[in-house]
């Protein structure tokens, strides 16, 4: 076996000889006495004092003015891109390299996705690929971005930053501000990730998290909407609460709305993983620490590392092989012996649902393709 070496470090710094997954949920503290607390109070559903207190301890992590919690992440990014005026008459630049749940949530606003090519260091949108198609093939009307192609408006830029590895954010928000485009950052894998020294999430107009069962702290499904703009955030919160207009018992709804307020159950679980958020991230970075020294003596297999004035909560740790061959050979003998892991996600471009979407050169998406492996992330206990 080629890679055995390799299969058996992931294997030693996990001190596990049977199955060890790519990445799984920890408990390590309130969990059960805050779902008790919960159940206790019959306050299960949309509604109850855990959501609000999650809200808020969102707030205080990242470094935001207003949060608003949701069934998932990818209700978070759509309600984020409605919010804003994403619709049928819109289309909007993402990239190519990432989970589909991002192009599906541009889809519920019957708008089109873009893609722009991604960086190599980071697996995030290229703010040179971005640049190039405004450049090229838009135009301003009244102040308004239209694609010269479609005539349409560009109704929001979104970039992801993959596997919890900031972006070029700065860069991609000057390049928004320029052509007048709002930027809303998909930070759904990165709770816990800095770009020079600001909370992902941040720079944007407005942005979604996920606290998915396999992210870096889970509410079993969830998600959260986050802004510094205190409108934005009031008709989030009612748009998300079914458009009902408050009253103490009569039900009137004032527009479409959606059921998608994160239940009081999960916020309880949410708020209990806040509170050891930080350690979490300090056991992931020693994790990632020791897979970078591995590496680094690895001419074969190189370790995808956080940049300079860049920190990563490294939820999913990433490497790159040769080649594709390369890659489904380190994938079958690491699955083979009980250790998981995955390529990245197929090009969005070439799934059937978008492969009829607008987009630029996609050099180093299509090279990242297929090299990038996932191996285990997952938290290691006392290291």
């Amino acid at each position: 076996m080629k890679y055995i070496d390799t299969i058996e470090f992931i294997r030693s710094l996990y001190k596990n000889n049977k199955f060890i997954p790519l990445h799984e949920p920890v408990f390590l503290g309130n969990e059960k006495a805050y779902l008790n607390e919960c159940i206790d109070s019959t306050f299960v559903s949309s509604v109850g004092k855990f959501v609000d207190k999650f809200e808020e301890m969102v707030v205080q992590f990242t470094g935001s003015k207003y949060a608003v919690a949701t069934v998932n992440g990818t209700a978070a990014l759509h309600i984020a891109l409605k919010l804003i005026g994403v619709d049928e008459q819109n289309e909007v630049i993402t990239q190519p390299l990432t989970f589909v749940a991002t192009c599906n949530a541009i889809s519920y606003c019957n708008a089109k996705p873009i893609f722009v090519d991604v960086d190599k260091d980071t697996l995030g949108m290229s703010p040179e690929s971005l640049e190039s198609f405004l450049k090229d093939h838009t135009s301003f009307q009244n102040g308004i971005c239209i694609n010269k192609t479609t005539k349409k408006k560009i109704g929001a830029v979104v970039p992801m930053h993959t596997f919890g590895y900031p972006c070029r954010i700065e860069e991609i928000s000057q390049i928004c501000d320029r052509y007048n485009i709002p930027l809303v950052e998909d930070a759904a894998e990165s709770l816990g990730s800095y770009y020079k020294g600001k909370h992902t999430g941040t720079f944007g107009k407005i942005s979604a998290f996920s606290f998915n069962g396999n992210k870096i702290i889970t509410t079993g499904g969830g998600g959260m909407i986050v802004t510094n703009d205190e409108a934005l955030a009031k008709r989030a919160r009612h748009i998300t609460t079914t458009a009902k207009v408050s009253h103490p018992y009569e039900y009137v709804h004032d527009e479409i709305g959606y059921n998608y307020r994160l239940p009081n159950l999960n916020a309880a679980l949410g708020c209990a993983q806040m509170e050891k958020l930080e350690e979490i991230l300090s056991n992931k970075r020693k994790t990632a620490e020791s897979y970078q020294k591995y590496f680094s003596k690895k001419a074969e297999i190189t370790f995808v590392s956080e940049l300079e004035n860049v920190k990563s909560n490294y939820w999913l740790n990433a490497i790159m092989l040769e080649n594709s061959i390369e890659r489904n050979l380190f994938l079958k003998e690491s699955n083979d012996r009980g250790i998981m892991t995955r390529p990245i996600w197929r090009l969005m471009n070439r799934l059937k649902m978008f492969k009829d979407c607008q987009y630029m050169s996609l050099g180093n998406a299509e090279w990242l393709e297929e090299r990038v492996v996932n191996i285990p992330s997952g938290y290691r206990g006392k290291v």
